[in-house]
Order: C-alpha cells, then structure tokens, then sequence
C-alpha cells in the first residue's frame, strides 16, 4: 500500500464537521495512482492509444486524400467530357452520327486539348487475337477490340513503352496497324518492336505500331486491341449498334463550357443525336468518398475505443480489489464516499488522457509519414487534434465509473479487516 501525502481538511458545516478533498491533492494523488505500477498502466492504456490514434489518423488521412482528390479531379476528371451517340437509341438515324472529320470539328472549340471517337467491334463468337508465331501452348486471347480515331489517343494521354501510336495517316489510309497495352504484349509473346511484329484479328493481320504502358485516362484501353477507326469500318463495317461515343480532354475550367457547344459543333443540323456527359461535381464526389471512408475507419477507431475502455475499467476494478485496506484506512481518517468515488474517477481518467495524449501524438506522426511518403500535402484539422485527448480523457472516466462506484461502496470496518 502506497504512502498518503493527503490530508482530508475539516469545516463546520451547520452544527458538525465536514470533510474536503482539495482539487491540489486529487490530481496528485490521481497521478501517483496511475504511475505506481507504470508497466500495467501502459498496457492498460494500450487500447486508447490505438483508439485515439486510429481517431486522429483516420479524419487527418481522410481530410489529406480529400485534397488529392480535389487535385486529381482538377487535372483529369474535371477535363474530360464524353459524349454519346444516341441517335440509333431515338430511331432517327442509322449508323455513325459522329461526322468523318469529328475529331478536327471538336478539336477548333477553344478549351479543347484533344478529342476522339471510339467504339466497341462486334466481332463473331470464338475470334481470338494471335501473334504470329502463336506463342507456345495458347491459342490466342480473347480480347475487346476497340476502334478509334487518333484523337482518342492522345486525348488518353498515353505512356509509351515502345513504339507510337498511329496518326492520322495511318487513320486516312486506314492501315491495318494496331496498338495495344503492355500485359496483353507480354501474353501474346511480343517483347520487341524491332522486328515488326504483326498479331491476327480472326484473320485479319495487323502491324504493331505500338505498346502502352499506362494511360491518363480510360484505362480499359490498356486491356484493349485499338485499331484506326477507318480500318474498323473498311473491314468490318460500321458499328450496327448503340455505343460510339468520344473522349474529349480539355483545359480546367472549359469542361462545362465544351459540354454544352459539342453537340452543336458535331452536328449543327441534328444536335441531338448526341449526349454530353460533363465531369462530375468534385465536391459532391469527394464527399461521398470521404463519408464513406469515414464510416469505416471512425468505426474501427471506435472498437479500438470500447477496448480501451474495457481494459481501464479492469485495471480500475482490480486496483480497487487491491487497495481496499487503504480504501478503508482514507474513510476512517475523514473521507467521505464521494472522495473515494472522484479519486477513482480521476485515475481512471489521467489514465485515458495520457493514452489520448500519446494516441494524438501517434495519429499526427501516422499522417505526416504517409503524407511525405506519397509526396502529399499533410492536412489536420485543428478540431482533431483538440478534440482527440478529451476523447481518451472522457473514456477513462466512463471506464472508470463502475470501478469508482463499487470503491465507494465499502465500509471502512470491512476495508480495515483485509
């Protein structure tokens, strides 16, 4: 049993004494409480450390990703329009409405970088795409082929691991040249351009012009055989369903403005044959993302929470198990069952507050790190950081509340027995 350095003070209080307990010695006493056994105290408040860190790591990650959201949007998504051909869809037109020159019509509208047409070929059931020679033990994949204009592209705005892609010579001779991406290549065998390397369509032989690595945007491409879009029509024909759309990029703040003109500049006759699809409200997508992130994560900072509190409250309980002779010793020198409660409760509370302290630190240092290393601009609100250590502190004093209440509870001739 520890030492006493308290002192229960007397007054006269209508007619009899009456005992205080000085705010001075209830933190002291707290304290000393708390740091008696350091090792189990530590342990014990492993679980709001982690708590409070998840808490703080969570909202400043959350608030940080949410910015590079905001940025990326900036960069991509808030420069792309799509537009679709809906003309077959209203029975108003039969085959592409998108004009020849679509591309070079799109491209004269002021805020366009680049624009492109595209669609999905319907080739028969079972036709594969080979290189030749077909590589060993495969008999081809089977694999979207797209057919696109050369504006689609670079609208795209790929990176290149060998070769280029085709122009628009390429597009107004209708070459049978193709480009496709990286893993597809390595599937069909090709590992160089160097010995122009040609792959079968069905039977149609086409040239590799090129090999992707990666794209900006509309990443299925990577996953795709592109072929000109004149090439597509000479051999296969014109698309006979719904699905011809284009990719326009544009410069930030023309993506709206381009949305609205497109149609227009397409088609002046027939303007609604097409569909503008604009980029959608970052903010409002941000939020979405942000919410749902924060529903997850803030519920597993909340389990980590409840542990914490479960753990408190069994140190609380056992150090009460522990300590009941000199529970019994502080109410026979004058403290009163509300002194017993408050001291209690104020343990269990440093307890949650230090462990909020170091969960704060952590959850800081946790966003910081992440942030440095993915190049990004940390962010935290200050609110989180305030907030954090009250959060630990109100959980040691809920954890504590059963133990302070069963420690109040015993008599002191009963303590001193023990």
């Amino acid at each position: 049993m520890k030492p006493f350095r308290i002192r229960y003070w007397f007054r006269r209080q209508r007619g009899f004494e009456s005992s205080t307990f000085a705010i001075r010695d209830l933190l002291s006493e707290s304290l000393a409480g708390t740091l008696q056994r350091p090792a189990r105290s530590a342990l014990t408040g492993l679980g709001t450390v982690l708590g409070v860190g998840s808490f703080v790591a969570i909202l400043g990650l959350t608030a940080t990703t949410s910015s590079q959201i905001d940025s990326r949007f900036n960069l991509l998504t808030a420069t792309e329009v799509s537009i679709e051909d809906i003309a077959s869809e209203q029975n108003q037109f039969a085959g592409i409405a998108f004009p020849v020159d679509a591309d070079a019509r799109i491209e004269q509208l002021n805020g366009v970088v680049n624009a492109g047409v595209y669609w999905n070929v319907r080739l028969g059931t079972g036709t594969t795409v080979r290189s030749i020679p077909t590589v060993e033990g495969g008999g081809g994949e089977q694999v979207e082929i797209v057919a696109a204009s050369p504006g689609l592209l670079r609208a795209a705005v790929p990176t290149m691991a060998q070769g280029r892609i085709f122009d628009d010579y390429h597009s107004e001779a209708a070459q049978p040249v193709t480009v496709i991406g990286a893993n597809l290549a390595a599937r069909l065998g090709i590992t160089t351009l160097e010995t122009h390397p040609a792959i079968f369509i069905g039977e149609q032989p086409f040239i590799v012009a090129g090999i992707v690595q990666d794209v900006e945007r509309k990443p299925d491409l990577l996953l795709s055989v592109i072929v000109p879009r004149t090439t597509a029509e000479r051999i296969w024909g014109p698309p006979t369903e719904s699905g011809t759309r284009m990719l326009i990029s544009t410069k930030v703040g023309a993506a709206i403005q381009i949305a609205n003109e497109a149609p227009t500049a397409l088609r002046p006759d027939h303007p609604g044959y097409f569909k503008a699809v604009p980029p959608p409200d970052p903010k409002t997508l941000r939020g979405n993302v942000t919410s749902d992130l924060n529903q997850l994560f803030l519920l597993l900072a909340a389990i980590c929470l409840v542990i914490g509190a479960v753990g408190i409250a069994n140190t609380t309980l056992v150090a009460v198990l522990e300590r009941t002779g000199e529970i019994g010793l502080r109410r026979a020198l004058g403290a009163r069952g509300r002194h017993i409660t408050i001291q209690f409760l104020a343990e269990s509370g440093v307890l949650g507050a230090l462990g909020g302290l170091v969960g704060t630190s952590l959850g800081t240092v946790t966003v910081v790190t992440v942030a440095v290393i993915r190049d990004w601009t940390p962010v935290i609100h200050t609110g989180t950081v305030a907030a954090a250590p009250a959060i630990g502190f109100l959980t040691g004093v809920f954890a504590g509340l059963y133990p302070a209440w069963r420690a109040a509870r015993i008599q002191p001739a009963e303590a001193l027995r023990h």
